[in-house]
C-alpha cells in the first residue's frame, strides 16, 4: 500500500466523492478511482459502496478509515521531525497579536511549533489591531495576527479564519437558564460591550441595527480579556469572539445563550511586510497556522531552497489551532 493511496481513500471517506478528493489532491478523478481499486485489491476487501449516492464507506471501510487516521498524522508527525532536523531553521521570530487571538490560539501554536522546531524561539507581543499592524510595518514584528485583515501599499493580509461570535452571559443572569433566545428577549437588554473605536464593535452594531435589536452598552473595554472579567464580575451579559470564551465556558463560569438569528463571524488574517517577506521561520509558522502555504509560489521563486513542511502537509489543510 502506497502512502499517496491512503491519503487518498482518507479524503474519499471524508468528502464521500471521488471527484472532490481528485480536486483536493490535484489528479484526476480517473485517477481516484484506480487508485482505490488498487487499494482494495491490496486489503482483499471492499472498502467503498459506489452504487450509492454521495458514496459510502462498507464496514470493512469504516474499520480501515478510522484506524487510517491515526496512521496519517504518526506519519505527518514523523516527517514533520525529519524535515525540522534537515531544514536547520533557527533563530528569533517576532510575532504581533491582537489581544484576543494571542490568548487564545498562541499557547497551542507555540507548543506545536516548537515540537517541529526545537531551535526557533517565538515571542509573541500584544497589542490592539492598530498597534499589531504599526510593529509589522515598522519590522518589531515579522508577522501580525489581527482581525479584519486588509492588504495596503505596505502590508500584504493572508485570511486565516472567520471565528463566531457568541451571546454569552455570567450564570446568574436571567437570560441563563434560557436554552435558546429570540431577538425579541435581547432588544433593550444592558450589555457589556467593545470599545465603540473597534471595527469588532461596530460590525456588531451595524448587525443588530440591521435586525432590528436594539441594546444598552453599558461598559466598553479594548480587549476581550477584560471584557469577559467584566462579564463575570457584574453578572453580565456581552458578545465576544468563540475562542476568548472557550475556557470560561467550559468550566461553567459564562454561558453560552444560543439565538438562531443572531449569527456573525469575525474575519482573521496573516499580515507581514510586501517589501520584506518572511524568514524561513516565519513562513513555516504562519503555514502552520493556515494550515497551508503562505506563499504557493515560495518554492518555485526560491531556486534549489528545500520543501518547506507546510507544502509536505498541506493536503490536509487543517490549522493546528482553528
Amino acid at each position: 500500500m502506497q502512502l499517496r493511496a491512503l491519503e487518498i481513500f482518507s479524503d474519499v471517506a471524508q468528502r464521500r466523492s471521488f471527484s472532490k478528493a481528485a480536486d483536493a489532491h490535484g489528479i484526476s478523478q480517473s485517477a481516484v478511482s484506480q487508485a482505490m481499486h488498487h487499494l482494495e485489491d491490496s486489503l482483499g476487501v471492499q472498502l467503498i459502496d459506489r452504487s450509492t449516492r454521495p458514496l459510502s464507506l462498507t464496514a470493512s471501510g469504516e474499520v480501515f478509515h478510522q484506524g487510517l487516521q491515526d496512521v496519517l498524522v504518526r506519519i505527518r508527525r514523523l516527517k514533520d521531525e525529519v524535515l525540522a532536523v534537515a531544514s536547520g531553521v533557527s533563530g528569533l521570530l517576532h510575532v504581533a497579536s491582537i489581544y484576543s487571538v494571542g490568548l487564545s490560539y498562541m499557547p497551542e501554536a507555540q507548543a506545536e511549533f516548537l515540537k517541529r522546531f526545537p531551535d526557533v524561539e517565538v515571542q509573541i507581543g500584544f497589542g490592539r489591531n492598530e498597534a499589531v499592524l504599526e510593529d509589522v510595518i515598522s519590522g518589531q514584528a515579522e508577522l501580525g495576527l489581527v482581525s479584519f485583515p486588509r492588504s495596503t501599499k505596505e502590508l500584504i493580509a493572508v485570511p486565516w479564519q472567520k471565528e463566531p461570535l457568541k451571546l454569552v452571559c455570567a450564570p446568574q443572569h436571567r437570560l441563563a437558564a434560557k436554552s435558546e433566545v429570540t431577538l425579541q428577549d435581547m432588544n433593550g437588554i444592558e450589555m457589556i460591550g467593545f470599545d465603540q473605536s473597534l471595527e469588532l464593535r461596530q460590525m456588531i452594531d451595524a448587525r443588530l441595527k440591521e435586525l432590528g435589536v436594539k441594546v444598552l452598552v453599558r461598559n466598553e473595554f479594548d480587549n476581550a480579556d477584560s471584557l469577559v472579567r467584566a462579564i463575570q464580575a457584574s453578572n453580565g451579559i456581552g458578545l465576544l469572539p468563540e475562542a476568548a470564551v472557550r475556557r470560561e465556558t467550559a468550566h461553567g463560569s459564562l454561558r453560552v445563550v444560543a439565538c438562531r438569528e443572531l449569527c456573525m463571524t469575525r474575519p482573521l488574517g496573516i499580515v507581514y511586510r510586501r517589501l520584506q517577506r518572511p524568514s524561513q521561520a516565519g513562513y513555516e509558522f504562519a503555514s502552520m497556522l493556515l494550515g497551508r502555504p503562505l506563499e504557493p509560489d515560495r518554492e518555485k521563486r526560491s531556486s534549489g531552497h528545500r520543501k518547506s513542511l507546510a507544502e509536505s502537509d498541506s493536503s490536509s489543510g487543517t490549522s493546528v489551532v482553528a
